[in-house]
């Protein structure tokens, strides 16, 4: 299957809260309890300054996955830190998209002048966090038992990439 990867757009908000809202239902990979409304994810957008794009995998015009780089701490002293977050349509798993799609991001991080890129982790999504050390993230600590979702007490693990 031929993907590519592009700035989202405000037509794209069906489509990225579609998969979101999956997880939200069914994972620990985020730990929203509550889905997101299609108007909520159009504002989202909306609101995303060029230094926190949202990009999207697609292939014959349906979004397969998407990710975005958002402000880690408002505070000014975290400038040129930003977070990360990936998430790929469950039907389409296995296929390397979160790998393309966590690539461009931290290729759109570097060009926009942000030297570390963060990644919130829930312990227990191994996935996630073998996708985060290939591409170079290293683990910058854990907190164990901070979190609650599905009945299971949750570990956050946190990873970073700098990019030099």
């Amino acid at each position: 299957m031929q993907t590519s990867v592009r700035p989202a757009t405000r037509a794209d908000a069906a489509a990225i809260n579609r998969i979101y809202n999956h997880y939200v239902r069914t994972s620990t990979c985020t730990w929203h309890l509550t889905e997101e409304t299609e108007e909520g994810r159009r504002k989202w957008l909306e609101s995303r300054s060029p230094d926190h794009p949202v990009l999207v995998a697609e292939a014959g015009g349906e979004i397969l996955g998407w990710g975005s780089l958002s402000v880690y701490n408002s505070r000014q002293g975290w400038a040129g830190t930003v977070e990360d977050s990936v998430f790929i349509d469950h039907r389409h798993h296995g296929k390397g998209l979160g790998r393309q799609l966590l690539t461009f991001l931290l290729e759109a991080a570097k060009a926009r002048g942000h030297r570390v890129v963060v990644a919130r982790i829930s312990g227990e999504q191994e996935a996630s966090l073998r996708l985060h050390a290939s591409l170079g993230f290293v683990m910058a600590g854990r907190l164990q038992g901070v979190g609650r979702k599905l009945g299971q007490t949750l570990d956050c693990v946190y990873m970073q990439r700098n990019l030099g």
